[in-house]
């Protein structure tokens, strides 16, 4: 049986909470903060104006060779301002759960992302983990961090 992996990221931004949470909650705004090389679309057609628990995004991904993957998150929780939870339904991973959180803190927002996720074909799942998986979700992470403070400016301390 394959092993359920984590991994966490906190970042803080000198944005209001408000400001991040509309950036961060919005479908559209994903492919943005995704390297390009992972060729990231947004599908979905009717996925509303504001996020709500039960809010189903479809997306196309092409993580490894360049093949294009299906893949569909549900929001299974929102907590206005305060976080939000994407579960995979159909995509790459046996298990896929992003926690999403916000913090208003003097200067600014800190948000933190915890993601658990299970790399499907047991064994085989966890040797691919090891070799590219966790390598590559980590090159997502920095090249978000690093586009964000892009995006909103450096935290200053």
């Amino acid at each position: 049986m394959s092993k359920v992996y984590s991994l966490k990221t906190v970042q803080q931004l000198p944005i209001s909470l408000e400001k991040a949470w509309d950036f961060f909650s919005s479908p559209s705004n994903l492919k943005e903060i995704t390297p390009p090389d992972m060729g990231f679309n947004v599908i979905s057609k009717y996925h509303g104006d504001t996020m709500y628990a039960g809010q189903i995004i479809e997306y196309t991904v092409k993580p490894v060779l360049g093949i294009p993957l299906y893949w569909m998150t549900e929001i299974t929780h929102v907590a206005d301002k305060k976080y939000f939870v994407d579960e995979q339904r159909f995509g790459p991973y046996s298990l896929w759960h992003h926690q999403h959180h916000f913090k208003a803190i003097n200067g600014g927002v800190e948000m933190t992302d915890i993601v658990h996720y299970k790399m499907p074909f047991w064994f085989f799942g966890d040797i691919a983990n090891t070799l590219f998986v966790k390598k590559q979700l980590k090159g997502i992470f920095d090249f978000r961090f690093e586009k964000v403070e892009e995006l909103f400016g450096k935290f200053k301390v």
